[in-house]
């Protein structure tokens, strides 16, 4: 199963925004774009650090960045708990890196298996690590977990463990009982960039605790000052990789690690992952952190074991980074192939059923919109919701077993959603309904997880429909292509190009420009057995009846196979891209989809 032929897609303006006069500095065209984008004054794209928000507004820091100050001068045991992610597996790897440059001795970490031990911290994680450990923890840090972690934090108070948590999951009603909770979206919290990932809390965090070392002299004795921008490179992949919205603050922590990833200065593993992908850091943009690095780490702790993620962003050994880098390379050709698989066992559930694609492409009942095959593997399942959700433009989840030796016990679920439906919300309605469906639940906005038993599907199939009912009026008839109007050929050029590449990280709700244009196609060339198609158009003046203008440009539509529009004159959407080689830049347009003109 493919997502929908690209030609299916509607192409739809933005309306023109005013510009307001303090972006009459910047390039009209390029105002206009940021502007539709919430960007009004360009010190919002200003990547500066001393815009980022304070460490004092992030609710519940000073007081970790207290008992952290104590563990590293007394030379406590501290374990990090990290989650199977690239946001946890980057702040695991910047907290391990960090507390060593202040002077932490005794500083672990341990990630949870999928299978065995579930999400963050857990009863079952903390005794798996006591059993190999030669003694319990002092502190206990959670990163990109923890929020909902009561029994983990049950049991890790019975090891006499401080237990510290930083997240930025919603939290519900009640709190864990730990010494001191980070997360900027606590109840009353003053901190603005509420979308932060958790590697980015753990940044916050770490900052905090270096000013609190630096006011107890502690730099003084011997023990260099860490800058700690020199680990935003994992922060700015953490970011990107866990799909969270580029507000302000977030550009800025995203726009300073691409800096040092572009420049050479990044983590030995990070260059060995753009390496293993066949890619030069010295271009990095944010989509090569969001699909190049990010899938890798990802694959990690989706089929294997994240801790071969952290090793790798851990390495300072360039030969060492590079062994780790192809495992996960290695890794991540078998998650494709598992997540083909499982498309599919879909697509022929499907024809046995009696529907066509294009039915399968849009199911009419929402309780369909519930996927389960005891087939499945729960470690992809997310990535299947995702690209179901693209496909039906309606919120997915898909089910697998926990065990798979008892498929039809304990089901454990990702969910995917659209804008406008709340999934987080939407489960916490359900549970309201009935208290007992789900065994756990958790997410924000546009992803959620949960777990129950085989025998409660069907009813959460049930209420599902029930709260989808709530929502029609954000279902989209078809998947829409926002564009930001038509280019001339003066703006058709390598320079503008390279502005937009340079103007800012582009990102979930802060979308990367796409244009759209007529054009008269002078030439096509199939590739990869015509599942790809390069393209050599010339652009259209208005109509396709009016002369072509400017020089030949080249494009490349992906994965649009046999269901290229029919004749000469298309209406294509389009990314600008440039492409590089053998030390040559030329301009080369990305279709996004087309119809004929």
């Amino acid at each position: 199963m493919t997502p929908p032929p690209n030609e299916q897609r509607l192409i739809q303006r933005r309306q023109q925004p005013q510009i307001p006069e303090a972006m009459s500095s910047i390039d009209s065209r390029l105002a206009a774009i940021l502007v539709n984008r919430g960007i009004v004054h360009p010190r919002q794209i200003n990547p500066d650090l001393e815009f980022l928000l304070p460490p004092a507004d992030m609710p519940g820091i000073d007081v970790a960045a207290d008992i952290l100050a104590d563990a590293v001068r007394e030379n406590a045991r501290i374990l990090i708990i990290g989650d199977f992610d690239a946001d946890g597996a980057t702040a695991t790897a910047l907290c391990v890196r960090a507390l060593r440059a202040m002077g932490a001795k005794q500083v672990e970490y341990t990630l949870p298996d999928r299978q065995r031990h579930g999400y963050g911290l857990s009863p079952a994680l903390l005794k798996d690590w006591i059993a190999e450990a030669d003694a319990p923890p002092d502190i206990i840090l959670t990163v990109d977990n923890g929020i909902a972690a009561f029994a983990g934090v049950a049991a890790a108070l019975t090891l006499n463990a401080t237990v510290i948590i930083t997240d930025h999951h919603l939290p519900g009603d009640t709190l864990p009982p730990a010494h001191a909770i980070v997360n900027p979206n606590l109840n009353g919290s003053d901190f603005a960039s509420k979308a932060i990932a958790g590697v980015g809390v753990a940044f916050y965090v770490m900052a905090a605790l270096r000013e609190r070392l630096s006011a107890q002299d502690w730099f003084a004795g011997g023990i260099a000052r860490p800058n700690l921008a020199r680990w935003l490179d994992l922060v700015a992949v953490g970011t990107v990789a866990d799909v969270v919205s580029l507000d302000d603050n977030n550009r800025r922590l995203v726009a300073q690690g691409l800096a040092r990833i572009q420049a050479q200065q990044c983590v030995p593993g990070i260059s060995a992952l753009f390496a293993v992908a066949g890619k030069d850091p010295r271009y990095a943009s944010s989509t090569d952190l969001g699909f190049v690095v990010g899938p890798r780490l990802n694959a990690a702790g989706r089929l294997e074991d994240m801790r071969i993620g952290v090793d790798c962003l851990l390495a300072d050994d360039p030969i060492s980074a590079r062994q780790y880098a192809m495992t996960l390379n290695e890794i991540n050709h078998e998650r494709r192939a598992l997540e083909q698989e499982m498309l599919f066992s879909l697509k022929k559930q499907g024809k046995s059923s009696g529907l066509n694609e294009l039915d399968l492409d849009r199911p009419i009942d929402p309780a369909d919109w519930v996927i389960f095959d005891d087939s499945f593997h729960q470690g992809v399942i997310g990535i299947v919701a995702g690209r179901l959700k693209e496909r039906w433009q309606r919120p997915v989840f898909v089910f697998a077993p926990e065990n798979n030796d008892a498929p039809r016990a304990k089901l454990k679920a990702s969910g995917r959603s659209i804008p406008g439906v709340h999934l987080r919300d939407v489960l916490v309605s359900m549970a309201t309904t009935a208290p007992d469906l789900m065994h756990a639940f958790g997410g924000h906005a546009m992803a959620a997880g949960l777990s129950l038993s085989f025998d409660q599907l069907d009813t959460f199939r049930r209420l599902f429909a029930r709260e989808m009912a709530k929502h029609r009026l954000h279902f989209p008839d078809q998947a829409i292509v926002h564009t930001d109007g038509p280019l001339s050929a003066n703006e058709l050029t390598l320079d503008f190009a390279q502005q937009l590449q340079t103007c800012t990280p582009w990102g979930t709700d802060c979308p990367e420009p796409i244009f759209d244009n007529r054009f008269e196609v002078l030439e096509r060339t199939p590739l990869k057995e015509g599942r790809h198609w390069r393209l050599r158009l010339r652009l259209l003046k208005t109509e396709p009846a009016t002369p072509t203008i400017g020089a030949d440009l080249t494009a490349v539509w992906f994965g649009i196979g046999d269901h290229i529009p029919a004749g000469k004159y298309w209406h294509l959407a389009y990314r600008i891209d440039i492409n590089r080689f053998r030390g040559q830049q030329t301009l080369q347009l990305m279709i996004v989809s087309g119809v004929a003109a």
